[in-house]
């Protein structure tokens, strides 16, 4: 038989976007019993509508219009974003996922809510014995959070440089959350080039009633959490996480006063990296333990394809206000508030 793995902490990723209010270290062992790829699967499947609600978040809130700034202009913003999960993104059925010493108990349902699914506890699993023997070890598959909205931030400055181009970066400092709940820190970069100037006079530029662009950026959040399981000296356990996200638009916009409408498509991509390090030893229940060192892995692709944007930008003196929808693979609402100098 494989021995069980609890793997409690990977709640916290949810609290670090500031979704629920429970305790980074709460014992959801009774959630995940499994052996390593076991428990892999199950946290993918889980938290998959995590990882591609941040990634379209990651990838949002760059720009507001086509417009490049002035030489040396530049603005602060901050904005915050909602990604709508689908409803097929709710729900997940362990049977497809393909796991190795885990199957429904009898007369149970296969069906779990992922992180964003329903609140309610999923169906009751039952341990087996790598000869496909039943155990009498049994667990329910985890709670969702019972709303259906991913959130993520945006913090970027932006300025002005010659040839029509604007740099842009985000940037936030290692933040700890809390003794129990770890560190988070943000970083990012992005560039916008206005493409009438490049081509046309001064003249001509005029003679075309709206402004466009072409813009990229790259955003990663990182995630840290020291883990205290079964802990021993030197054991060294912690979740390391890579959130990462990179975008390509074309823009077009239209300042009428101090209003701007815009729109844009484009392409995007996003992918996690998520690791549980360490070693974690665990009580089999017989008078033995059994150890695991880095036993949790997730890399993969969360999105990539296109999306289409539709939104405004307001400026008010030296203040902006921004607000855009996205549709993508999961849809998504901006907004936002700015302060700076110049378009």
């Amino acid at each position: 038989m494989k021995k069980p793995f609890l793997f409690k902490p990977v709640m916290a990723l949810v609290l670090l976007f500031g979704v629920q209010k429970v305790s980074a270290q709460q014992n959801v062992g009774d959630l995940f019993k499994s052996g390593p790829a076991d428990a892999t699967k199950l946290v993918n499947a889980y938290f998959d509508p995590l990882y591609k609600g941040l990634g379209v978040g990651l990838t949002d809130g760059w720009s507001n219009t086509a417009k490049s700034k002035g030489l040396l202009k530049f603005d602060v913003r901050f904005s915050v974003s909602g990604a709508f999960v689908p409803q097929a993104s709710r729900s997940y059925d362990v049977n497809a996922l393909g796991l190795s010493n885990i199957k429904p108990a009898v007369g149970a349902s296969s069906i779990g809510p992922t992180a964003f699914g329903n609140d309610e506890v999923g169906g009751r699993m039952q341990i087996y014995t790598s000869n496909g023997l039943p155990t009498t070890t049994f667990f329910n598959l985890p709670k969702g959070l019972g709303f259906h909205i991913v959130p993520s931030a945006q913090i970027q400055a932006t300025l002005g440089l010659p040839k029509n181009i604007d740099v842009t970066l985000r940037a936030m400092p290692k933040v700890k959350l809390g003794s129990d709940l770890g560190s988070l820190s943000m970083i990012g970069f992005g560039a916008k080039i206005e493409l009438l100037p490049l081509f046309m006079s001064g003249t001509a530029e005029k003679l075309v009633p709206v402004d466009i662009a072409i813009a990229g950026g790259f955003t990663q959040y990182r995630y840290d959490l020291p883990l205290n399981i079964n802990n021993s000296t030197g054991s060294n356990q912690h979740i390391d996480a890579k959130f990462n996200g990179v975008n390509f638009d074309a823009i077009v916009s239209k300042k009428i006063l101090f209003f701007t409408p815009f729109a844009s498509v484009g392409y995007q991509t996003s992918n996690t990296n998520l690791k549980a390090l360490g070693t974690y030893s665990f009580d089999t229940g017989n008078g033995s333990s059994v150890n695991y060192t880095d036993p949790i892995s997730v890399k993969q692709t969360d999105i990539d394809g296109a999306r289409a944007s539709l939104g405004f930008q307001l400026k008010f003196g030296f203040f902006k206000f921004y607000g855009s929808y996205t549709a993508a693979k999961y849809s998504m609402v901006n907004a936002g508030i700015g302060l700076g100098i110049g378009q």
